[in-house]
């Protein structure tokens, strides 16, 4: 009895903000999974000895094992050799000298239970389909006559948090919620904005949100597939299950759009009236119809970029800008200065447009400096050679995962002058979808709002590590307007 009420008032003590019986039930299913794993291996393991012949002869290397590889740390991973890359000379040789040989990535089994999981731009290997999918994705969907032309999409979403915050002057606002839901709907609503409309995409939104959501706790949990392969069939931990429940439900949400949008697309032509492209949906449509044969874009492609832009881009973007909000609040002196430019480029008359954003070269120092402390992918997506090769003087084997340290890099003294230092002043001497959500709206709320912490409340930098990077404790602020027009906040 009094173990059990230690183990409870440990779990009430702990961070996490779930009930008491959901924790405990989360221990029972750990605890299940590893025994369920011992007992699988304990019967493999008595296989083995009851059918010696039809044992696996183990590789046992020839010499010790050699140090890291080019000074870098590595690790066993279950049956996957891990390498961590933290050196900027080794990454160099890794995805500049050697780039094609890293370009394919080990696609884990929990992506592997998404529908789109190898066809998307992330996963796929490289070769010809990926070469598509980049021209694609990156020279066509994110060019800037693209991102130009969806502006409008973004602005009204931007100006609707703004409203947001001015409902809610001088009360506390958790600033990275609202970023997150901001960014998601201008994801969603340039993906498809222009073919659902009003209410329907107010809900498609919403449903796409719940989901995505789950997605990512899925994504962060530890797997014993992952690091156990010949395990993965029996899905001790029931990921993939949940995964595919959750893809089919993305299929579903999708084959509806895209239903509508082909409709519409019918009666544009019937019109002739179908020129321009509304939304990314309808642009990837059209590039599916015109597309090289010998490659072709398929209507798998076609949902797993779509979901690539939605996943890919709504919390990496809001969390950064998070991130750039704590760093200037913690340094009044960088508030200062990014809104002494704001008020000289803009004006407190008027609010943030496309057309300011070339012209604050402090405000694009911050955003570099924050990406440089904290970037979005601390370990980028893992990298997995096709074919052994030498880094450094050191052996990579064939298939094992590279992880490039970019936050260790971004923070090496050797490279930067007071490494651990926020001073934007270092990139002035010196735009992707991304850049130009993180400037519109770092630059928007700054300008519109003085900002503090609630009374008692100190400036919290702690970061949450996992796949992508964001702040441990979300920021809490207290938003105060500076703009002379209170019609400006509409």
């Amino acid at each position: 009895m009094k173990l059990t009420s230690n183990v409870v008032q440990n779990l009430r003590n702990s961070s996490f903000n779930i009930s008491e019986t959901a924790e405990i039930d989360g221990i029972s299913i750990t605890l299940f999974t590893l025994c369920a794993t011992f007992a699988l291996i304990l019967y493999s393991w008595k296989l083995s000895i009851q059918n010696p012949k039809q044992q696996i002869k183990a590789t046992i290397p020839a010499k010790p094992a050699r140090p890291p590889v080019g000074g870098q740390p590595s690790l066993r991973l279950g049956n996957k050799i891990g390498i961590v890359v933290t050196s900027p000379s080794t990454a160099h040789e890794v995805l500049k000298q050697h780039d094609i040989n890293f370009a394919n990535r080990d696609v884990p089994a929990v992506t592997k239970a998404l529908s789109y999981g190898p066809y998307d731009i992330v996963w796929s290997p490289y070769g010809p389909e990926w070469r598509m999918l980049r021209k694609v994705c990156v020279i066509k969907m994110l060019s800037n006559t693209t991102l130009d032309s969806v502006y409008g999409l973004r602005r009204r979403e931007v100006r609707e948090m703004v409203s947001y915050m001015y409902g809610r002057a001088a009360t506390a606002v958790n600033v990275g919620e609202q970023m997150f839901l901001t960014m998601l709907n201008v994801i969603t609503n340039m993906s498809w904005g222009g073919t659902v409309q009003g209410r329907e995409r107010a809900n498609l939104g919403a449903e796409f949100r719940q989901v995505i959501s789950e997605i990512t706790q899925q994504l962060v949990k530890p797997n014993i597939s992952e690091f156990y392969p010949s395990l993965a069939r029996f899905d001790l931990q029931g990921i993939a299950k949940k995964m595919k429940g959750l893809s089919w439900k993305i299929e579903n949400m999708l084959d509806k759009v895209i239903d509508q949008r082909l409709e519409m697309d019918g009666e544009s032509v019937e019109n002739n009236n179908g020129k321009e492209c509304k939304d990314f949906l309808q642009f990837l449509l059209r590039s599916k119809e015109e597309g090289d044969s010998k490659t072709p874009l398929t209507m798998i492609h076609v949902k797993a970029l779509l979901m690539d832009m939605v996943v890919g881009g709504s919390e990496t973007t809001s969390n950064s800008v998070e991130f750039a909000m704590v760093e200037v609040m913690n340094k009044h002196e960088v508030m200062r200065k990014a809104q002494q430019e704001l008020e000289e480029v803009v004006g407190k008359d008027k609010i943030v447009e496309k057309s300011h954003i070339h012209k604050l070269p402090y405000s694009y120092a911050v955003m570099k400096e924050v990406l440089r402390l904290h970037p979005a992918l601390p370990l980028l997506v893992p990298h997995c050679p096709s074919e052994t090769c030498t880094v450094g003087g050191y052996t990579i084997p064939k298939g094992c995962q590279v992880f490039v340290n970019v936050w260790a890099i971004h923070r090496d003294p050797s490279v930067w002058e007071d490494p651990l230092g926020f001073n934007p002043d270092r990139f002035l001497n010196g735009i992707a979808m991304a850049e130009r959500m993180f400037m519109y709206s770092i630059a928007t709320l700054l300008h519109s709002f003085d900002w503090k912490l609630p009374e008692g409340e100190k400036v919290d930098l702690t970061e949450k590590f996992g796949i992508v990077l964001k702040l441990k404790n979300p920021l809490v602020a207290i938003p105060t307007p500076r703009l002379s027009d209170p019609t400006l906040y509409e």
